[in-house]
């Protein structure tokens, strides 16, 4: 037996659960635990939860629940019970749901930052992660530590591994596997409330088994996942009014006519009032408020983090049950020094995020749809110029790009050719083409050949819209017989992983990247050669974008704080 299995086999006994594995499966299992790092046991955790990405029953009952969307929490709701855990339980978490389609995250970090600054001990669950899975699952604003992420994660997955057999073999697939995970550490941790990101939709999100949240939010809508929650913004409205209570207060942006109406409409059959936040600069502050996010969109966003904090500080201290009903826009307030504060310092990486190293400049957004790519542009065109004025010469744009899923690629790509940039650069979301990369970065629902099929399509599409319609000869790309095809024109590559993308990027030029300690992909002659004006300029400008998960694995190369 694998010093893993003799782990799984023992972590139940050793982690205070009530089944006691046999006495030489205790010996070895004690025995793995002491030759084992933090570390090994760590990526052992993080190993077997990427199991549950292909789990083929688990991916089976998706497909069977698809038609039949009740049935997505019924499962969660029999998941939970199977980790020892009741739906009853999670009141004591005094949850603040968001859900949305822009900006949801962004809100639910100015929250958690406001309700922090008061001295409340918090918990924060969102989506993706962007370099290591732990970052999903946040106290007190930081990720979860390895140790505490490896002890609760055996807990929970013992308890469904030992239940499989009565289940028909079944295990929760990877999000319903991390969402119980989440509501299990911040139970056993006593955090004072919890602030949770919604997944997808809203109505059958796994995060919805939530039955008495403090408040909800609902940021800006708009079109994604259209083959799961329907192909028009009111149908999308539908699911995200979902996660609507009775008598639990909700906020929304301001939304278009179509949406807002649905959601009122689900604010009024679910029996819950339903208030649509002001601008920002109708709070009665001294001089305007100081975001820590950038971008003129995250406004709205910090807006509803304003209601939704206030709201639960309100339930919070108040002895009385607060009065909701009707449809009303919600009042502006003189926010409190903690919130002005946590607006102020709030962090969200790879939202309008920029990093200087030296003379190259990554602007990093994970947008990945036309309406988070419109503020996306928006942001770009206002701060890039700003870097460039301060350059004293020539800079060099580059677009690296890349979306997953069903998103619409070509108007995506269509919103940024404005924006003139002298190379796009296109690769799948693998951190390296080496086997070198760490197991939170692994995605296995998604074959390579697909997603490199994904960038060349993206390639083409970036061709025909700027007017380069020939379908040109193809070469190798990289050295070393990696079967990989770059265009014979300068300005459009691409590349096998986002490691050898930033490093044809930047050209030695950034000392990150030229740590001795990464290796260095070989790159033909040929295409070295089209990299000249990269060499010559005084400043390289690299817009990244397109995908969280491209934005998280360029961030695993570019900030190495983020991998400790």
């Amino acid at each position: 037996m694998t010093p893993l299995k003799n782990l799984v086999r023992v972590a139940p006994y050793l982690t205070g659960m009530k089944t006691r594995p046999r006495g030489n499966e205790v010996q070895h299992g004690m025995k793995s635990l002491r030759s084992c790092s933090i570390m090994n046991v760590f990526q052992d955790a993080v190993c077997t939860l990427n199991t549950l990405q292909t789990n083929a029953s688990a991916l089976e009952q998706v497909k069977r629940e698809r038609g039949h969307p009740e049935l997505q929490l019924q499962a969660m709701r029999g998941f939970l019970q199977r980790a020892g855990l009741k739906v009853d339980e999670l009141d004591r978490l005094n949850i603040i749901h968001v859900t949305g389609t822009k900006g949801k995250g962004s809100t639910c970090a100015f929250t958690e930052q406001i309700l922090r600054n008061y001295g409340f001990r918090t918990g924060f669950y969102s989506s993706p992660h962007l370099v290591q899975v732990r970052e999903r699952i946040r106290i007190n604003g930081q990720p979860i530590g390895k140790e505490l992420f490896t002890k609760y994660f055996w807990q929970v997955y013992c308890r469904l591994e030992e239940t499989k057999d009565a289940h028909g073999g079944s295990m929760p697939a990877y999000f319903r596997f991390l969402t119980i995970l989440a509501f299990h550490i911040f139970l056993q941790e006593k955090v004072d409330l919890a602030v949770f990101e919604v997944g997808i939709g809203g109505a059958y999100d796994c995060t919805n088994i939530i039955r008495r949240p403090w408040v909800c939010g609902i940021s800006s809508l708009g079109i994604d996942h259209t083959s799961i929650l329907g192909d028009t913004i009111e149908k999308i409205a539908w699911q995200k009014g979902g996660i609507f209570k009775p008598g639990v207060p909700a906020f929304t942006v301001k939304q278009p006519d179509g949406p807002k109406k649905v959601l009122q409409e689900r604010a009024e059959e679910i029996g819950c009032s339903l208030s649509v936040c002001p601008d920002l600069e109708e709070y009665q502050s001294e001089g305007s408020l100081r975001l820590g996010l950038a971008g003129h969109h995250q406004r709205s966003n910090a807006s509803l983090a304003l209601q939704l904090s206030h709201t639960w500080l309100q339930r919070h201290f108040l002895t009385g049950a607060l009065e909701f009903s009707g449809v009303s826009p919600a009042p502006a307030f003189q926010p409190s020094p903690a919130m002005i504060k946590g607006l102020a310092e709030t962090e969200w990486p790879g939202r309008n995020q920029t990093l200087k190293h030296g003379p190259v400049t990554y602007f990093l957004d994970g947008a990945h749809t036309t309406r988070s790519m419109q503020a996306c542009v928006r942001w770009f065109n206002e701060i890039a110029p700003q870097h460039e004025r301060n350059a004293g010469g020539p800079v060099v744009r580059v677009l690296l790009f890349n979306a997953t899923g069903e998103r619409d690629c070509g108007a995506m790509l269509k919103l940024l050719v404005p924006c003139f940039f002298d190379f796009a650069v296109f690769c799948p979301n693998i951190t390296e083409a080496i086997a070198t990369c760490n197991a939170d970065q692994q995605n296995f629902n998604v074959s390579v050949e697909n997603m490199l099929t994904r960038c060349l399509d993206n390639q083409q599409s970036w061709r025909v819209l700027n007017g380069q319609e020939e379908k040109p000869e193809a070469e190798l790309l990289i050295g070393g017989g990696l079967a990989l095809v770059a265009e014979r024109h300068r300005d459009t590559l691409v590349f096998p992983c986002i490691l050898s993308a930033l490093q044809w990027i930047s050209q030695g030029r950034d000392s990150v990247l030229s740590d001795p300690n990464k290796c260095v992909i070989p790159v033909k002659p040929s295409i070295n050669a089209k990299a000249a004006l990269l060499r010559e300029a005084v400043n390289i400008h690299v817009l990244i974008t397109g995908s969280l998960h491209l934005v998280g694995g360029a961030l695993k190369h570019l900030d190495p704080a983020l991998n400790s």
